[in-house]
């Protein structure tokens, strides 16, 4: 198939890629480089360099003159959004431009172009604090910050284009997406991370000297917070697989990707100590508010409608991968 994937140069969009080349599909990235890495591009791809904001180009695009494929294209995939929920609270108006027009907008012009195959990023964030554990696909979506209630607008939209306009989508929500290519093809470092585990890694490699353990007080196994963490390249192999799933299928899709078990704050410093064979300073500090003392997930959804399974998510492994590109 020919694809289009906007963000593919980003961490999790230019695993995706690698991924859909060694399926045999034909692929096309939109990247304005604003976070994405050249390095990280695979040069089987057809690389553009542009802003999905900007509609000119995304229309020629689509319409399969910018990028110089054969027609239109069979499927987009949408990576290129912003993620930081506590920025989000800070500037809505930012993430109101980057995430809800300017998907809108790409809506519209897919529609326009007869496109309606559509594979989209979303975010455990769309649940806010969980009211059961593990949480499924009918787990309230009740976001409590601005950047999951975007991806939850984004998500009520696509399932009113697919009743009034023909659009089948797969929905697919990440919980905390950690670890690099097991095959050592992506070496470009996240910039600026938030998460916990590249920043672990950055400890690791002495570019950042401690790291803070926010709360030490909840009512898990050690007191620090549980999380349910999913290697990219399972990631990967779900985008794949829930895509040749619209084609075949003509069905929508709204999957968890998690592997429904969590690890806490110090078993991951612990792990990485073990890993990197060095010590990672930490201080203990007061909780973050909003912090939820354990999140993890049910994906039995994926495993039976598009036959997924994590296989590179157990801790030893998302760590060593990780560790690969940071020493």
């Amino acid at each position: 198939m020919n694809i289009l994937v906007i963000g593919g140069a980003g961490y999790i969009g230019s695993h995706i890629v690698y991924e859909l080349n060694d399926a045999g599909h034909q692929v096309t990235i939109l990247d304005n480089f604003s976070t994405g890495l050249r390095e990280n591009v695979d040069a089987r791809a057809t690389l553009v360099e542009g802003d999905m904001q900007d509609l000119t180009l995304l229309d020629r695009l689509l319409d399969g003159e910018a990028s110089g494929s054969a027609g239109t294209f069979d499927s987009v995939i949408h990576f290129a959004a912003l993620k930081a929920a506590g920025e989000s609270m800070e500037k809505p108006e930012r993430y109101t431009r980057a995430n809800l027009i300017a998907t809108m907008n790409l809506l519209n012009l897919m529609m326009r172009h007869g496109i309606k195959n559509f594979v989209f990023s979303s975010s455990a964030a769309t649940y806010g604090s969980p009211e059961y554990l593990p949480i499924d696909e009918k787990h309230p979506q009740k976001p409590i910050n601005y950047y999951g209630y975007t991806k939850l607008v984004i998500e009520q939209t696509m399932e009113w284009y697919s009743r009034l306009k023909g659009l089948r989508y797969a929905a697919l929500r990440y919980f905390n997406a950690a670890g690099y290519d097991v095959q050592g093809r992506i070496t470009g470092k996240e910039q600026n991370p938030a998460n916990l585990l590249p920043i672990v890694m950055e400890v690791a490699a002495g570019s950042r000297p401690k790291m803070q353990v926010f709360g030490s007080d909840y009512p898990t196994r050690d007191g620090t917070c549980i999380r349910d963490y999913i290697h990219v390249n399972d990631l990967a192999t779900a985008h794949v697989k829930a895509m040749e799933y619209l084609a075949s299928e003509n069905r929508d899709l709204t999957l968890n990707l998690a592997t429904g078990e969590g690890y806490t704050v110090l078993e991951v410093i612990k792990e990485a100590e073990r890993v990197c064979g060095r010590p990672i300073p930490h201080d203990i500090t007061d909780r973050r508010p909003g912090d939820p003392a354990e999140l993890v997930a049910a994906s039995g959804q994926a495993r039976e409608t598009i036959g997924w399974k994590a296989r590179h998510s157990d801790l030893k492994q998302l760590v060593e991968s990780m560790w690969n590109v940071y020493k």
